[in-house]
Protein backbone atom coordinates (compact mmCIF):
# COMPACT_ATOMS: atom_id res chain seq x y z
CA UNK A 1 0.00 0.00 0.00
CA UNK A 2 1.11 3.45 -0.74
CA UNK A 3 -0.58 7.29 -0.27
CA UNK A 4 -0.77 8.44 -3.44
CA UNK A 5 -1.91 12.10 -4.03
CA UNK A 6 -3.66 13.84 -7.07
CA UNK A 7 -6.17 15.88 -8.42
CA UNK A 8 -9.73 14.15 -8.63
CA UNK A 9 -12.13 16.06 -10.27
CA UNK A 10 -10.92 19.47 -9.33
CA UNK A 11 -10.28 18.86 -6.00
CA UNK A 12 -7.38 17.34 -3.93
CA UNK A 13 -7.39 13.40 -3.39
CA UNK A 14 -5.05 11.25 -1.20
CA UNK A 15 -5.68 7.53 -0.95
CA UNK A 16 -3.81 4.69 0.23
CA UNK A 17 -3.71 1.99 -3.10
CA UNK A 18 -1.74 -0.90 -4.00
CA UNK A 19 -0.02 1.39 -6.80
CA UNK A 20 -0.15 -1.53 -8.85
CA UNK A 21 -3.96 -1.55 -8.86
CA UNK A 22 -5.48 -0.62 -11.92
CA UNK A 23 -7.10 3.05 -12.23
CA UNK A 24 -9.90 1.81 -13.51
CA UNK A 25 -10.78 -0.64 -10.54
CA UNK A 26 -9.39 2.55 -7.96
CA UNK A 27 -12.13 5.14 -9.89
CA UNK A 28 -14.75 2.44 -9.34
CA UNK A 29 -13.98 0.22 -6.37
CA UNK A 30 -12.33 2.71 -4.00
CA UNK A 31 -13.96 6.22 -4.81
CA UNK A 32 -17.04 4.80 -6.28
CA UNK A 33 -17.27 6.83 -9.62
CA UNK A 34 -18.93 3.88 -11.69
CA UNK A 35 -19.38 6.67 -14.40
CA UNK A 36 -15.85 5.07 -16.12
CA UNK A 37 -16.87 2.11 -17.88
CA UNK A 38 -14.79 -1.48 -18.44
CA UNK A 39 -15.53 -2.51 -22.01
CA UNK A 40 -12.53 -4.70 -22.75
CA UNK A 41 -9.94 -4.56 -20.44
CA UNK A 42 -7.09 -3.78 -22.91
CA UNK A 43 -7.55 -0.54 -24.24
CA UNK A 44 -9.18 -1.06 -27.37
CA UNK A 45 -12.80 0.85 -26.80
CA UNK A 46 -12.10 3.50 -24.59
CA UNK A 47 -15.08 3.30 -22.73
CA UNK A 48 -12.56 3.90 -19.20
CA UNK A 49 -11.50 6.90 -21.37
CA UNK A 50 -10.41 9.79 -18.26
CA UNK A 51 -8.76 12.78 -19.31
CA UNK A 52 -5.20 13.05 -17.32
CA UNK A 53 -4.14 16.19 -17.38
CA UNK A 54 -6.23 17.02 -20.14
CA UNK A 55 -5.40 14.28 -22.49
CA UNK A 56 -7.37 11.05 -23.11
CA UNK A 57 -6.46 7.96 -21.44
CA UNK A 58 -7.55 4.26 -21.18
CA UNK A 59 -7.74 4.09 -17.31
CA UNK A 60 -8.06 -0.09 -17.83
CA UNK A 61 -4.35 0.08 -18.48
CA UNK A 62 -3.20 2.92 -16.26
CA UNK A 63 -2.07 1.63 -13.15
CA UNK A 64 -2.94 4.24 -9.84
CA UNK A 65 0.66 4.62 -9.00
CA UNK A 66 1.10 6.46 -12.54
CA UNK A 67 -1.73 9.21 -11.37
CA UNK A 68 0.52 10.55 -8.47
CA UNK A 69 0.92 14.55 -8.77
CA UNK A 70 -1.49 14.33 -11.91
CA UNK A 71 -4.82 15.77 -12.47
CA UNK A 72 -7.12 13.19 -13.37
CA UNK A 73 -11.26 14.10 -15.00
CA UNK A 74 -13.85 11.51 -15.30
CA UNK A 75 -16.83 11.68 -16.80
CA UNK A 76 -18.37 12.95 -12.94
CA UNK A 77 -16.42 16.10 -13.27
CA UNK A 78 -17.43 17.01 -16.76
CA UNK A 79 -20.53 18.76 -15.06
CA UNK A 80 -20.55 22.31 -14.71
CA UNK A 81 -22.24 23.42 -11.00
CA UNK A 82 -24.48 19.97 -10.95
CA UNK A 83 -25.37 21.32 -14.81
CA UNK A 84 -24.83 19.43 -17.62
CA UNK A 85 -21.60 20.86 -20.16
CA UNK A 86 -22.03 22.00 -23.36
CA UNK A 87 -20.88 19.25 -24.30
CA UNK A 88 -23.64 16.74 -22.37
CA UNK A 89 -26.20 18.95 -23.73
CA UNK A 90 -25.05 18.64 -27.11
CA UNK A 91 -24.93 15.27 -27.06
CA UNK A 92 -29.03 14.65 -25.57
CA UNK A 93 -29.68 17.19 -28.17
CA UNK A 94 -28.59 15.84 -31.65
CA UNK A 95 -29.36 12.02 -29.73
CA UNK A 96 -26.05 10.67 -29.79
CA UNK A 97 -26.71 8.32 -26.52
CA UNK A 98 -28.14 5.59 -27.18
CA UNK A 99 -27.11 2.88 -24.89
CA UNK A 100 -24.74 5.07 -23.20
CA UNK A 101 -22.17 2.47 -23.09
CA UNK A 102 -19.69 4.63 -24.76
CA UNK A 103 -20.61 7.71 -23.62
CA UNK A 104 -18.43 8.76 -20.43
CA UNK A 105 -15.17 7.87 -22.41
CA UNK A 106 -16.85 9.79 -25.89
CA UNK A 107 -17.24 12.38 -23.86
CA UNK A 108 -14.16 12.76 -21.99
CA UNK A 109 -12.25 12.43 -25.64
CA UNK A 110 -14.66 15.54 -26.90
CA UNK A 111 -13.36 17.64 -24.07
CA UNK A 112 -10.15 16.94 -25.00
CA UNK A 113 -10.24 18.04 -28.24
CA UNK A 114 -12.66 21.17 -27.67
CA UNK A 115 -10.54 22.36 -24.99
CA UNK A 116 -7.54 22.38 -27.25
CA UNK A 117 -9.46 23.46 -30.64
CA UNK A 118 -13.29 25.09 -30.36
CA UNK A 119 -13.85 24.38 -34.08
CA UNK A 120 -12.23 21.16 -35.08
CA UNK A 121 -13.60 19.68 -38.61
CA UNK A 122 -15.05 16.73 -38.68
CA UNK A 123 -11.75 15.06 -39.62
CA UNK A 124 -10.45 16.39 -36.31
CA UNK A 125 -13.46 14.81 -34.60
CA UNK A 126 -13.03 11.49 -36.11
CA UNK A 127 -9.60 11.61 -35.07
CA UNK A 128 -10.00 12.40 -31.61
CA UNK A 129 -13.09 9.77 -31.12
CA UNK A 130 -10.86 6.96 -33.01
CA UNK A 131 -10.23 5.40 -29.94
CA UNK A 132 -13.82 5.47 -28.74
CA UNK A 133 -15.97 1.98 -30.53
CA UNK A 134 -19.94 2.82 -30.17
CA UNK A 135 -22.16 -0.50 -31.48
CA UNK A 136 -25.18 2.03 -31.43
CA UNK A 137 -25.19 5.62 -32.98
CA UNK A 138 -22.67 5.27 -36.28
CA UNK A 139 -21.05 8.18 -35.34
CA UNK A 140 -22.68 10.27 -37.50
CA UNK A 141 -24.66 11.95 -34.47
CA UNK A 142 -21.89 12.06 -32.04
CA UNK A 143 -19.81 13.71 -34.52
CA UNK A 144 -22.51 16.24 -35.21
CA UNK A 145 -22.73 16.75 -31.27
CA UNK A 146 -19.42 17.59 -31.20
CA UNK A 147 -19.34 20.09 -33.71
CA UNK A 148 -22.60 21.80 -32.16
CA UNK A 149 -20.65 21.88 -29.04
CA UNK A 150 -17.62 23.31 -30.27
CA UNK A 151 -19.71 26.11 -32.00
CA UNK A 152 -19.90 24.89 -35.38
CA UNK A 153 -23.07 23.77 -37.00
Amino acid sequence: MRELSFTLNGKPCVASIDPSMRFLDMLRDTFGLTGTKEGCGEGECGACTVLLDGEPVVSCLLMAGQVEGHSVITIEGLSENGEMSRIQKAFVEKGAIQCGFCTPGMLLSAKALLDKNPNPTEEEIKRAISGNLCRCTGYKKIVEAIRTAGGCQ
